[in-house]
């Protein structure tokens, strides 16, 4: 009886539900220098850690990241979904493979259910600068069997 209390008592704690809410809490990832970005796990089973060293309306090429989370799924091939919106109207959507089979981009590539995930790098993108305003940005990681590996609805601030 008393492991399956303590087996409550974790799920309750690491639950989204258990705080009496309905979902996970918002994260600033960065804001600084007129550029506000903050995101919030849509995934109903986990959270994930994010954030960006960075922080300016103008994003370099080499834009360093940190990012960590618990595996639910294995990731012989994982795939990112990026669709962006300002005032709700689609303006881009973008698919990139971030782990192939026979093309692992990331020391994390490959990595089994369970097993910690955590990169601390680089992210290779076009440096541009981003247009004064207000965007909501939804990522999906998902491997090749189309199971959801992370979700995120992000906000981006920028005056």
């Amino acid at each position: 009886m008393k492991g399956l209390a303590a087996a409550f008592l974790i799920w309750t704690l690491i639950s989204p539900k258990g705080s009496g809410s309905q979902a996970w809490p918002t994260h600033t990832a960065c804001k600084d220098g007129g550029l506000e970005v903050l995101y919030q796990s849509c995934d109903p089973l986990q959270d994930f850690g994010f954030s960006m060293d960075q922080c300016s309306q103008h994003l370099k090429s080499n834009l360093s990241i940190r990012f960590g989370m618990i595996l639910r799924e294995d990731i012989k091939e994982l795939f990112l979904d990026v669709s962006l919106f300002s005032e709700g109207q689609s303006i881009l959507s973008y698919s990139y493979p971030i782990c192939e089979e026979d093309l692992p981009k990331f020391s994390f590539c490959g990595r089994k259910r369970g097993e910690q995930i955590y990169y601390a790098g680089p992210v290779n993108n076009p440096g541009f600068d981003i247009p004064k305003g207000e965007y909501r940005v939804l990522l999906k990681l998902y491997n090749k069997n189309n199971p959801m590996v992370a979700c995120a609805n992000a906000t981006v601030i920028c005056s």
